[in-house]
């Protein structure tokens, strides 16, 4: 199996684009530099090496005014509404991506997007651990054939930094290619004993980090909050002496975020749906109050060198009843006083200790017991709960298998465990044994898979007890006697743990396309904090945690081992989350879970829930006097949300009220009247900032059946009748329209700005601490004349970039009449007219679908209704009658309400919220039509309907890719008008009044 890689996504694109736009109008360039071959190095040798004696080197090289990048900074950032930098300090730039979206795939071809643009070779990727290193390794072998189809087969190497092979480093230097060093943090963090600043005889006894330094090559950080040490830490200073051209950070949990260039956030990723749905299977214990309960939670060193600690108990309140709750105590608190239970009757807390020996003494009757974070004291049996989590993970993972293996999907279960020993063991003389997990693992295992309900999995001759034992296996840390270790929670402080962690990664960081097939019989994988970060597979659909998830980051670093959607046996990415839906088992409830991880993601990413702040407006597109497309701008935005907060919708801390919730959810949101225009757009940013994460409770999962009365009669085999049909698509357009649509686009665009010169007057001090500088006087930028830049060829630049010929190119250039903005800057011009080419042949390609109907015998079954399970949650159904369904199924407020509708509507017969498997091919991937009615109106006469709901009813209002399914739809249910009389009709609105208001 190959993995398949989608190079169209939009966010990906924008997230891709956001870096190289900060260098618009660099020019294509080298730096050259001197190196000598090593001592005593065959011509064999050098040219293995790839240099020779006294070759020149290739550096990275920028020559854009500071105020340039800063403009192209800002411009950037109020594209993707974040909030603008004041100036620029530094070329140490952002990019913030929720886990799973595809960080590594953007920031890897960012690199070969940024060397077609500006010929930049020289690359670092610096990684906190040998886990991301070997899976940025494994992304660069996988990727390479994808990046060389996109990129004209642009020659490249990658290699993994290896101090016994420093000889690498001079060819990374030498070579006039794409060069990608990926190093891990700590083999470059520590001067006085890393080679890497140590002189070598295999670098000419230079040091290999002055080769690094002397290529300014352009840093990429992943993770770059494990990565730095800090603001001020070993990892930072690191970066910093590698003389970078300047530094890009990607992440989803940065905590110093400098200038951030793109954002998308946990909320982004789950309302557009690029990672899979979270679930819940909580296993708590309720109404156990009859013994004392201690869980300790954390400790924290207050201010005065002050220890607290949290812990969870079973407290009394108020009203009498008893309810187990988090509070804070310190050393000599009386837990009977502070519970008001006498059950608790000499139990106080003694010495607290914090850092990696967090630890609470506790004092009980007779005894004193030490507790470590995530350890209780007077908790139920913890086997017992222990093998009902394990009997839940494979229950859950047999559903899956049940429903996904038709569609070529195989699916894993995961399991995080403290102690490698739970697992894997020893006997007394030393051999290896199965642990408590493993044995009960193998029993549950066999035990369900006796259960009729899965025996469609199992062949009736199957061996289950071979079949339990090869189903499951560990990941854990090899020392060097080859036995299984605990992974150290910094495990990449010494060679010896980043050996131990080397040994265990080699076996899975490799074997990722191995581990999806059907044919590898490993389906159960349990680790300790191995697999925490670093490592993920597409189909891990269920994540157990047999371990307290307690620590910063530790939750969403966990369930972040199973949020990328799912492949199938041919490597392709499977969208919707009928197919993507983790489930998580573990011993917190629901509500839980849910408010813990909403409240890591706000301290970790900084994106606050239920805040609105008073740029958010800013990048609103709008109809200036000239008729061009413009920005809102940062004033018009402020005004907006000063309007709002004197409105009562938010606070002066930008928090939303409940009233703004009411009002969006009653559709009757005030705006003032200067903005009513940009209502949808405006409403559409204020639906996401009152909205939150939704966590789904996998105990309210219900299956949808098919109402067997509404799908066999009459009404809805009309209404199929005319829907069912499969059909293709053939793409013809005018290529004289399209190049007087494209010359008309560009006439039309933004101006072009002149280079600019930036004069700056600073003060330098010498003092004890250091050299300062002090920003003194900055005077007006100056226009450069472009007279004296190399001019580059803009018929084959756009070319390449639009995939039009070059006499296409040439007549839209000529048309446009904005030849003279190319002299005043060529890479500016080429920049925007490469955007607005794209986007008016996409709209061209569109416009010219036509869709052809395959013939009578191709078409979806209705029996699909009643073979293809559909499952949802009770928060998201509504109970239905006129539906093919007994419940529908929605997404957001619209659906629900628009199925209210339909329910209470007397002139609705009958209507389905369409399944995912109903699908309509398009240029741009399969599209999903939302409803399908049959409608009688006034006369008697039954109308049929394919009904699209969105948020706005105007078009021009989605996203480019949206708009253009939407009209692929279009085309695709007017080329089915000859099935019968009367057709049925594609329609796109808000609310059900809305169609009606069309009959």
């Amino acid at each position: 199996m190959k993995f398949q890689f989608e190079p169209d996504l939009d966010y990906q694109l924008d997230a891709i684009s956001a870096v190289c736009d900060l260098f618009r109008g660099q020019e294509s360039q080298r730096g050259e530099f001197s190196i000598s071959a090593a001592p005593g190095a065959s011509a064999e040798d050098e040219a293995q090496m790839g240099f020779a004696e006294n070759a020149l080197g290739i550096a990275n090289s920028l020559n854009l005014p500071a105020d340039s990048v800063l403009e192209n900074l800002r411009e950037t950032q109020r594209r993707n509404g974040l909030r603008r930098s004041d100036s620029l300090e530094s070329l140490d730039f952002t990019v913030e991506m929720e886990t799973g979206t595809g960080k590594t795939y953007v920031y890897l071809r960012t690199i070969f997007e940024l060397n077609k643009r500006y010929g930049f070779t020289k690359f670092v990727i610096v990684v906190p651990s040998i886990a991301i290193k070997e899976g940025v390794n494994k992304s660069l072998e996988m990727m390479g054939d994808h990046f060389r189809s996109l990129y004209s087969g642009a020659p490249f190497a990658h290699f993994i930094y290896d101090s016994a092979r420093m000889g690498r480093v001079r060819a990374f230097a030498a070579s006039p290619d794409i060069e990608i060093m990926v190093v891990t943090v700590g083999a470059i963090n520590k001067p006085d004993i890393n080679s890497i600043y140590q002189e070598n005889e295999r670098t000419g006894g230079e040091k290999p980090i002055d080769f690094v330094r002397a290529t300014s090559p352009i840093l990429i950080v992943d993770e770059p909050q494990s990565v730095d040490g800090g603001v001020s830490g070993r990892g930072r200073e690191a970066l910093e002496s590698m003389n970078p051209l300047c530094t890009l950070g990607y992440s989803a949990t940065h905590v110093d975020k400098r200038h951030m260039v793109y954002r998308l956030t946990a909320v982004d990723a789950f309302d557009r749906k690029l990672v899979k749905r979270i679930e819940v299977a909580a296993a708590t214990v309720s109404d156990d109050y009859n013994t004392p309960y201690i869980r300790l939670v954390s400790t924290r060193r207050q201010r005065g060198n002050f220890i607290t600690a949290r812990i969870e108990v079973d407290e009394e309140t108020r009203a009498g009843s008893v309810r187990r709750r988090q509070i804070t105590v310190q050393d000599g608190d009386d837990l009977e006083r502070r519970t008001r239970r006498a059950i608790y009757r000499d139990h106080v807390i003694r010495e607290l200790r914090v850092g990696r020996d967090a630890i609470m003494e506790l004092s009980v009757p007779g005894d004193y017991k030490w507790i470590r974070p995530g350890e209780a004291y007077g908790a139920v049996d913890n086997a017992a709960v222990h093998r009902a989590m394990i009997r839940r993970a494979i229950r859950e993972h047999f559903e899956k298998e049940k429903r996904l293996a038709g569609e070529g999907v195989k699916v894993l279960t995961l399991f995080f465990i403290d102690r490698v020993a739970l697992y894997r063991d020893r006997d007394a003389d030393g051999n290896p044994a199965k642990g408590e997990y493993a044995r009960i693992f193998e029993e549950e295992y066999r035990r369900l898979a006796r259960n009729p309900d899965y025996a469609s999995l199992f062949g009736e001759k199957a061996d289950l007890s071979d079949a339990a034992e090869r189903a499951h296996d560990g990941y854990f840390s090899i020392d060097r006697r080859g036995g299984w270790t605990d992974t150290p929670e910094n495990h990449e402080n010494n060679q010896t743990n980043r050996d131990s962690s080397e040994r265990a990664y080699n076996l899975i960081m490799r074997d990722k396309e191995k581990l999806l097939s059907f044919d590898e019989p490993l389906k159960f994988i349990f680790s300790h904090s191995a697999l925490r970060e670093g490592w993920d597979n597409p189909n891990v659909f269920q994540i157990c945690a047999l371990r307290d998830i307690h620590s910063e980051r530790e939750r969403r670093q966990s369930i972040g081992r199973g949020l990328r959607l799912c492949v199938n046996q041919e490597g392709e990415r499977q969208r919707g989350f009928e197919m993507n839906t983790l489930t998580v088992i573990a011993r917190e409830s629901y509500q839980e879970f849910a408010e813990n991880l909403q409240r890591e993601i706000e301290v970790e990413t900084g994106f606050r829930f239920g805040i609105l702040e008073s740029h958010q407006f800013e990048s609103i597109q709008i109809t200036g006097d000239d008729g061009r497309p413009q920005w809102l701008g940062m004033e018009k935005s402020q005004a907006l949300w000063e309007n709002l907060r004197q409105r009562g919708y938010v606070d002066a801390q930008g928090k939303v009220s409940d009233s703004l919730r009411n009002d969006l959810k009653s559709g009757n949101v005030a705006l003032p009247p200067e903005f009513e225009d940009m209502r949808d757009p405006i409403i559409e940013i204020l639906r996401k900032a009152a909205g939150r994460i939704e966590i789904a409770d996998a105990d309210e999962r219900r299956k949808a059946n098919p109402r067997e009365a509404v799908l066999n009669g009459r009404d809805f085999q009309e209404l199929w009748e005319r829907v069912k049909y499969k059909t293709s698509y053939s793409v013809r357009f005018d290529n004289e329209t399209m190049i007087e649509r494209c010359a008309e686009s560009l006439r039309n665009a933004q101006a072009v700005p002149f280079a600019k010169l930036q004069w700056s007057d600073a003060d330098i001090s010498i003092e004890r601490a250091g050299v300062q500088a002090a920003l003194t006087r900055t005077a007006a930028p100056v226009a450069l004349d472009g007279a004296s830049v190399e001019m580059p060829d803009p018929l084959t630049e756009l070319q390449s970039r639009t995939q039009l010929t070059r006499s296409s190119v040439y007549r839209i250039l000529e048309d446009s009449g904005r030849l003279d903005d190319f002299e005043r800057n060529p890479q500016k011009f080429i920049e925007i007219a490469a955007g607005v080419i794209n986007r008016s042949k996409r709209a061209s390609l569109v416009e010219g679908i036509k869709y052809q109907r395959l013939g009578n015998d191709r078409y979806f079954c209705q029996e699909l209704f009643q073979t293809e399970e559909l499952t949802g949650y009770l928060r998201n159904m509504l109970e239905s009658q006129k539906s093919v369904y007994e419940r529908v199924i929605y997404d957001s407020d619209v659906e629900r309400e628009f199925a209210n509708a339909l329910e209470m509507n007397a002139a609705v017969k009958v209507y389905a919220k369409l399944p995912n498997w109903f699908s309509v091919p398009t240029p741009l991937g399969a599209y999903h039509p939302d409803w399908a009615a049959l409608i009688e109106d006034d006369s008697g006469e039954r109308l049929y309907f394919v009904v699209e709901t969105k948020g706005t009813a105007f078009l021009d209002d989605l996203r480019n890719a949206e708009r253009a399914k939407v009209e692929c739809g279009k085309a695709h249910f007017q080329s089915l008008r000859d099935v019968a009389s009367p057709p049925v009709e594609y329609k796109v609105v808000r609310a059900l009044d809305e169609l009606m208001a069309q009959i």
